[in-house]
């Protein structure tokens, strides 16, 4: 399992009328880190060749985030069967380690020449696992 990490700030953009990070912007986050792992891991041969759709998104919100927080962002392929995977993702605040959500992904992998549905072979497989 290869975990991925990226840094957020809180911006005036992702705060709510509550004050504190809409929920909303998490379900943004999850999908920017999924992107940029794949991106981080993938050639381009294979990122010309398959492209994913999210399926399922569940999201724990455990914790606000506030304007300026730094927030520390993980992610990792937990699971993958047929034409689906299953991506985990945690957000932390940096400055006191306090988790602010976890969520949970699933993603259908797609032929991207013809849009179905694609089997996750091996060359795909061992990105995430190796």
């Amino acid at each position: 399992m290869k975990v991925f990490e990226q840094l957020i700030r809180v911006e005036p953009q992702h705060i709510d009328g509550l004050q504190h990070v809409n929920n909303v912007v998490y379900v943004q986050w999850v999908q920017n880190i999924a992107e940029a792992h794949w991106n981080s891991l993938a050639p381009d041969e294979i990122k010309k060749r398959y492209a994913w759709v999210v399926v399922r998104h569940e999201i724990e919100y455990l914790s606000p985030a506030f304007l300026y927080d730094v927030l520390r962002a993980r992610t990792w392929v937990a699971e993958s069967a047929g034409a689906r995977s299953v991506r985990k993702v945690e957000i932390y605040r940096q400055s006191d380690g306090r988790k602010m959500i976890t969520a949970s992904t699933t993603w259908c992998l797609l032929d991207a020449a013809t849009g179905k549905p694609r089997r996750i072979e091996t060359d795909i497989l061992k990105l995430f696992h190796a």
